[in-house]
């Protein structure tokens, strides 16, 4: 069971999450969808400030997003002009049995009560549907980012999650993997501004939050492949697991 403060602490940056977070490329989008063409129903689960919605609206799909934060949900709203997000989470879904083609989560599926989440997912899906988790990782291959991870507390790996990610339940079929590699560019203030973005740095104390600011600035100042730099090309791994409802 995850802790609830953290798992709501973004809604007091929620225009700078949406800000500095990255996007998900297109064809990771497509692969999570299987063979599923738009228009398709798609739940956006844990939908925070739209990021993933407005990926598959790109794309053509019908979506509906349920998000638990209110302020997130507001950013949300304020972002994607003509999709409200409904209040809801994993656990309990405001939708009907059956309702969606696909449900998709992307980077929150870690805050997720799993043995309620599964089966309220499927629930949800119509038999055969799609259900997928989408992450964007730091590429921790990088050597610079691996310091990175290590001073704004970033702990989840590919490796980490292929291994504890196993299945959804015994309603889904066992799960497909992909990985699709990407790059975000942002000025040295915007990395900044990506980590505070993060749980550990918005629970944090002052003194905290004092010493990741200096470490990173240390980072950005000295490392050769950073410094001087007006724009840094941060890369991503992004990772998806897909299985279909039995």
């Amino acid at each position: 069971m995850t802790d609830p403060t953290e798992a709501l602490s973004f809604g007091a940056a929620a225009a700078d999450y949406d800000r500095y977070r990255p996007r998900y490329p297109e064809a990771a989008l497509r692969w999570a969808l299987g063979d599923l063409t738009p228009p398709a129903r798609i739940v956006d689960l844990g939908a925070g400030t739209g990021i993933v919605s407005r990926g598959l609206l790109a794309l053509g799909h019908a979506v509906t997003a349920v998000e638990p934060d209110p302020a997130m949900r507001a950013q949300f709203e304020a972002a994607t002009p003509g999709v409200a997000a409904r209040e809801g989470s994993a656990e309990s879904v405001p939708l009907p049995d059956g309702y969606a083609d696909a449900v998709l989560v992307g980077q929150a599926y870690h805050w997720f009560d799993r043995e309620r989440a599964h089966p309220e997912i499927a629930r949800v899906l119509r038999a055969g549907g799609i259900f997928a988790a989408v992450w964007n990782l730091r590429d921790d291959r990088v050597g610079w980012v691996t310091e990175l991870n290590r001073i704004a507390e970033i702990g989840d790996t590919v490796d980490h999650l292929r291994e504890t990610v196993t299945g959804f339940g015994p309603r889904f079929a066992a799960p497909e993997w992909a990985e699709f590699d990407h790059t975000t560019p942002l000025t040295p203030g915007e990395l900044l501004g990506m980590v505070r973005t993060r749980s550990h740095y918005l629970t944090a104390g002052p003194e905290r939050r004092r010493e990741v600011d200096a470490e990173l600035r240390d980072l950005l100042a000295a490392h050769p492949e950073l410094a001087g730099r007006h724009t840094i090309d941060l890369p991503y791994r992004t990772l998806v697991a897909r299985a279909r409802r039995n």
